[in-house]
């Protein structure tokens, strides 16, 4: 078992899905649980919450958008728990206006959050990982990682990135012949809150009970590449095939895809 009597960090920890993976990770056994957020609030409820399931639970207030503020969360980390077994860089927003639409801020901060944190954070255990030749690196990226869609322009730069480092990062440390396994997951829309007022028409909006058991059974099985829902495969292959006048007309007109943003409304404001 990759989490029984194993530290496991995940970020953006305190809420929809990250939450429920660290329950998840702790019914599995895990040791000790470390759950960085920015919502303090939160983290003190998610801590209070899963005091009872078994393991410790570390809350850690951060702002990954603060470079400054994850390197100490990073060292107050491993000075009270040590290095993380398992890291699952789950943390993210998005946005949701067209480009033109977005201020600058909105633009750095979705980067920062959303690709720069997870490099960052893997940077500074990974060393250690790689030295003790054992851990398991789980990156959350998304569909819109692959495949364009209006109103998520800066939200799929972001994803495009996290994908293409993942997934770099896991050929590169196979290469090495290291002993620690790197996943990345590119979701459809999940149903929480971040991502609220989105439609779809052909693809199931995925449940975040589902999705979790699926991600933490990826990282299990160390499955170097995992998306959901399994009819993805089916658009990227198609997007591989097909002019892309031809691929536009499909996701539109068929799949609906280009206009689920369209009632976006999320949950914060960025």
């Amino acid at each position: 078992m990759v989490f029984k009597d194993k530290r496991v960090l995940i970020t953006g920890g305190a809420s929809g899905i990250g939450k429920i993976m660290g329950r998840k990770a702790l019914e599995r056994g895990a040791s000790e649980l470390i759950i960085w957020d920015i919502n303090a609030e939160g983290l003190e409820l998610t801590q209070v919450e899963y005091s009872g399931i078994g393991g410790k639970v570390l809350a850690v207030k951060v702002d990954l958008s603060d470079l400054e503020q994850l390197i100490s969360a990073a060292a107050e980390t491993r000075s009270i728990s040590g290095v993380p077994d398992v890291i699952i860089n789950n943390a993210g927003i998005v946005v949701g206006k067209l480009f033109h639409e977005h201020t600058h801020s909105q633009i750095s901060k979705s980067m920062r959050i959303n690709a720069d944190a997870m490099m960052h954070i893997t940077l500074e255990f990974l060393p250690e990982m790689m030295n003790r030749n054992s851990g398991a690196i789980c990156n959350i990226a998304s569909s819109a990682g692959l495949i364009s869609n209006p109103k998520m322009s800066v939200y799929a730069a972001s994803k495009w990135a996290a994908v293409g480092w993942s997934d770099t990062l896991r050929l590169e440390i196979e290469q090495l012949g290291k002993n620690v396994s790197v996943t990345t997951i590119m979701p459809f829309f999940i149903s929480t809150g971040m991502f609220e007022g989105v439609k779809s028409r052909l693809l199931p909006i995925l449940e975040p009970e589902k999705v979790s058991e699926r991600i933490l059974s990826a990282i299990e099985n160390r499955t170097k590449m995992l998306a959901m829902p399994l009819p993805y495969w089916f658009i990227r292959i198609s997007q591989g095939l097909l002019p892309l006048p031809a691929f536009d007309w499909v996701m539109k007109n068929v799949f609906g895809i280009y206009d689920t943003m369209k009632e976006f409304k999320g949950r914060q404001k960025i």
